[in-house]
């Protein structure tokens, strides 16, 4: 594990104040995952409102698109907050990022469509989800940062669980609470204004989350740690901070495979395959959340055996062993080939596992692969990057293949991503870039 160096000498030691930290940091993250799920679910009605079109699908790929323009603004995100979390300390940015999104997902709760507005709506609607993207962008990196410095000696995994928790969390809620509107107003009303409610209540949610906030500990090294050289208690410049992550290239551009994996996987089975469901084969939408909600249980159930897996035979194994045995595992998703629920829900609970071991691990690995002092700027520049290029568009990237006949591409497309990762990390081990759980 890490030695005490590497983590914080202010961290958070008693139980307690590690429970009351834990709460806030992860019913933080737990809001973020929603309100940024909760779109990518009701992209199919997101759709006809603000894109309108003759084609029930195309107006679905438009709203996706949206989701997947969100993930690009997340490297400039991990670039801006990132830097500013390793210079000046992690609790205020960790505020400004549950701020912006609780901002951004009122305006969309309330928005005009494209039947009042005309073509702003969608302008509006995407600025959003830009917005959106610079705070999630920070947000993953920042939450790893904060537990591997927070967490006791040989719990470094088990912590990353719980925090894995609280994302399942999220995903769950966003899931669950689409369900229950739907099945509440009807598939109508659901497509004309229901589907604001889930908005409204994860608005609500992040208001008290991030009241909640206010109250964790720094976790940055000390002053004289964080300072210049010449130890006059100055943050030190943004150009050293870039300088020190440049140096670790390699570390880098693990982060970015291991993310992009674990994040094509992730949006596969959350948004992909229930899209594709609705969409493509028009399936009853209650019903597929009713499947995504379960599906997201299951994920969430197995996440602290993975914690405990990891601290007991070591990060860096369980990660390489598990990752691994993922390749053969994404092919399921080609048996999904046309309407039936039956299939599509075989489909979603096989995946359970694979996600269970893929989640719960990726941010913990990503945050050891880097030094304390430019912990949030590599790791968040690294998700930010991975996330944007295979992880916000895996759905598109899903039924594209799928409306052109060569859905077979998809699971060789995540299963080469996989490996990538796998060798990247072997590498950046040998090199002894992982600085904890080795």
């Amino acid at each position: 594990m890490a030695s005490l160096h590497e983590r914080s000498a202010t961290a958070v030691r008693t139980p307690l104040s590690q429970r009351r930290a834990l709460l806030a940091l992860g019913g933080g993250n737990a809001v973020e995952w929603y309100d940024w799920m909760v779109y990518g679910l009701l992209a199919s009605s997101i759709g006809p409102q603000f894109f309108p079109s003759t084609d029930g699908l195309s107006s679905t790929m438009s709203a996706l698109a949206v989701f997947a323009v969100g993930f690009a603004a997340r490297p400039l995100g991990a670039i801006v907050f990132g830097t500013l979390a390793d210079r000046l300390g992690r609790r205020l940015v960790m505020l400004l990022s549950i701020g912006s999104m609780v901002l951004t997902t009122t305006v969309i709760a309330v928005l005009p469509t494209h039947a009042a507005i005309g073509v702003w709506a969608g302008v509006i609607l995407l600025a959003c989800r830009i917005l959106q993207g610079l705070s999630t962008g920070i947000e993953a990196p920042l939450n790893s940062a904060y537990i591997v410095e927070m967490a006791p000696e040989g719990r470094t995994a088990r912590f990353g669980s719980i925090i894995s928790i609280y994302v399942q969390v999220g995903i769950v809620a966003a899931s669950l609470v689409c369900f229950l509107t739907s099945e509440a107003v009807g598939p109508e009303v659901m497509g004309d204004w229901g589907w604001r409610i889930p908005f409204v209540i994860g608005a609500l949610g992040g208001l008290f989350f991030l009241w909640l906030r206010r109250s964790l500990p720094e976790t940055l090294h000390t002053a004289a740690e964080a300072a210049d050289p010449d130890t006059t208690g100055k943050p030190r410049k943004t150009g050293e901070v870039w300088a020190e992550v440049a140096h670790h290239k390699l570390a880098l551009l693990t982060i970015i495979f291991v993310v992009a994996a674990a994040q094509a996987i992730n949006y596969t089975w959350t948004t992909g395959l229930p899209n594709l469901a609705r969409s493509a084969y028009a399936e009853d939408p209650s019903t597929v959340f009713a499947v995504t909600t379960l599906s997201g249980v299951v994920v969430g159930a197995l996440y602290p055996l993975v914690g405990r897996l990891a601290d007991r035979k070591r990060i860096s194994r369980t990660f390489i062993v598990t990752r691994l045995a993922v390749v053969p595992l994404v092919f399921v998703v080609l048996a999904y080939q046309g309407k039936g629920m039956t299939t599509f829900t075989l489909v979603m609970l096989v995946g359970a596992p694979v996600l269970a071991f893929t989640m719960g691990l990726y941010n913990t690995v990503s945050a050891t692969l880097m030094p304390t002092s430019c912990r949030v700027t590599g790791v968040g520049l690294g998700y930010a990057v991975g996330v944007a290029g295979f992880g916000g568009t895996a759905p598109y990237v899903l039924l594209w293949l799928q409306d052109a006949g060569a859905g077979w591409a998809f699971p060789v497309y995540v299963a080469v991503l996989c490996l990538l990762s796998v060798l990247l990390y072997m590498l950046a081990f040998r090199r002894g870039s992982v600085r904890a759980g080795s």
